[in-house]
Order: C-alpha cells, then sequence, then structure tokens
C-alpha cells in the first residue's frame, strides 16, 4: 500500500547535520513531544523475561521452573497492577528522534543496545479532556518509530521510581513516511508487522492485542492536560518486536529493517 499524503501543517523536521544533501527533508514531522506507552501485555511479559535471562540469569532460573511447575506467569513478569487499570506512559525526548537510514551506535555508557519496533501517532487538533472519539478524530498522522534501549541501564532506572532515564532518551528513530490518521483509523488495532536482521525476518508480530486503543491512550493523557498539534505518541513495543524478546541483540554491522504494513519502514546500520 502506498502511504496517503499527509497535508496537515506541521513543520518538517530538517537533519543538515546528519550527513545528508543540504535541506533534504527526512521526517514527515517534527513532533514537539514525544509520550511512549506499553499498551501490549505480551511484550511486557516476554520482555520481562528476556531482561532477567541476561542480566539476572539466577533469577531468571528460579522464574522459568515457577512457570514449569504452575503453568502461570511469574508474578514479577506480569505488567505493574496499574497497568490494569490505566495506559502507562514515559515522557522521552523529542529532540533526539532521528530518521530511517541514518547510522546508530550503542550510547558510550552501554554494551546492550536495543530496538524497539513502535506504532507512532501524530495529534491534528488540541485535545483537552476528550473523549475516545475525540482522541481518535485527533490523530492526523500514523508512523513508525523505533525506541532505542540500553538495556543494561533501563532496570536500574526503572527501580529508581522515577521510570527510564539515559536508558532511553539517547536515540529515537521515525519513519521517512506517514499516512494519515483518517485513512488508517479504523485498521490501528490489526496492522501486520516484521522485524528483520541482515535481510532475514526474526519476527513477525502486529498491532493486534492492544489492552487500550491508541484513542484511549490519548484521551487518558488529556484528561487535566492540555495537548497540541504536532505531539507524538507511541504504542510501545509491539510483541516480538524488540531484540530482547527475540534473543537476537544487534550487533556492530547488522542492518535493521522495521516495518508496519501500509505505514512505513525503518532502516539502520548498526555500527
Amino acid at each position: 500500500m502506498t502511504p496517503h499524503a499527509f497535508t496537515a501543517d506541521f513543520e518538517i523536521a530538517r537533519y543538515d547535520t546528519l550527513g545528508l544533501a543540504d535541506g533534504a527533508t527526512v521526517l514527515p514531522v517534527c513532533p514537539v513531544s514525544f509520550r511512549d506507552f506499553m499498551i501490549f501485555e505480551k511484550h511486557a511479559v516476554d520482555a520481562a523475561r528476556g531482561l532477567a535471562k541476561r542480566f539476572v540469569p539466577a533469577g531468571y532460573r528460579v522464574a522459568r521452573a515457577y512457570e514449569a511447575l504452575t503453568r502461570r506467569t511469574f508474578p514479577a513478569f506480569r505488567p505493574h497492577p496499574l497497568w490494569y487499570r490505566q495506559p502507562i506512559y514515559y515522557m522521552s525526548n523529542a529532540l533526539t528522534i532521528v530518521p530511517s537510514g541514518v547510522p546508530i551506535a550503542a550510547p558510550s555508557y552501554s554494551r546492550a543496545l536495543d530496538f524497539e519496533l513502535e506504532l507512532g501517532v501524530v495529534l491534528g487538533e488540541p485535545l483537552r479532556d476528550a473523549t475516545v472519539e475525540q482522541a481518535a478524530a485527533a490523530i492526523a498522522a500514523v508512523v513508525v518509530v523505533n525506541d532505542f534501549s540500553a538495556r543494561d541501564k533501563q532496570l536500574a532506572e526503572m527501580r529508581s521510581g522515577f521510570g527510564p532515564q539515559r536508558s532511553k532518551h539517547f536515540a529515537t528513530s521515525m519513519s521517512a513516511t506517514a499516512v494519515a490518521g483518517p485513512a488508517i483509523a479504523d485498521r490501528l488495532d490489526s496492522l501486520t508487522a516484521t522485524v528483520s536482521v541482515n535481510g532475514n525476518v526474526v519476527s513477525r508480530t502486529g498491532t493486534h492485542a492492544m489492552r487500550y486503543s491508541m484513542a484511549e491512550a490519548i484521551a487518558h493523557v488529556s484528561r487535566g492536560e492540555q495537548l497540541y498539534p504536532g505531539e507524538l505518541l507511541s504504542s510501545g513495543t509491539l510483541p516480538g518486536g524488540s531484540g530482547m524478546e527475540l534473543g537476537r541483540w544487534p550487533v556492530s554491522g547488522d542492518d535493521l529493517r522495521l516495518e508496519i504494513d501500509g505505514i512505513g519502514v525503518i532502516e539502520h546500520r548498526i555500527l
């Protein structure tokens, strides 16, 4: 499917310092803020398993033994109880979003770079105390988002009580194309997606099984808070959309391709 034209009056991002042609348009929108949700329970559970397997191996073995014996998810791998009552999210850094095609290296303080394939939506009108219907109507553009993560820093930061910081804020990427919100509004929860590394598909996933719709998540954020055109909100990682879940951590020289069918593609060479 060819992405529909996106015509909302947002500022076009220009990244002349990235070695691209002078004035090249490399992002469909330049977001004024970035909120990242965690909408998929399967990702939350499988990512917790992957994090424990690499960084807390003794605890991981105990947890897996518990799961084998009880046939239930180890309690610590399940999302926080608040997750089941309302959409949860963190504020990331809208100023470090780079376009597809830019080579990416792990930050100097990390040895565990990871990718996260996500669905992003951009608001086209202001909202406050919005209904779910109003929130859905405010989605002006839909993009692919990749939330890079330094996993070896994430666990300690999450345990601090303040959420992710250096583990997330160093880089995020966005597809070079956007689909107009109304053209895709009725399919946001049924899109298919793939993760490929070095030309090989390592995960087939999609946006099904959302705990909350993107409209519900936006409406939640708007309660008592003014939202503005140009704000980016992301679904959180699709199930099987991260290296930590797959046991396939990106390494130097890898060519990464993240695609949501009908929306767009993100590609990076890992340095």
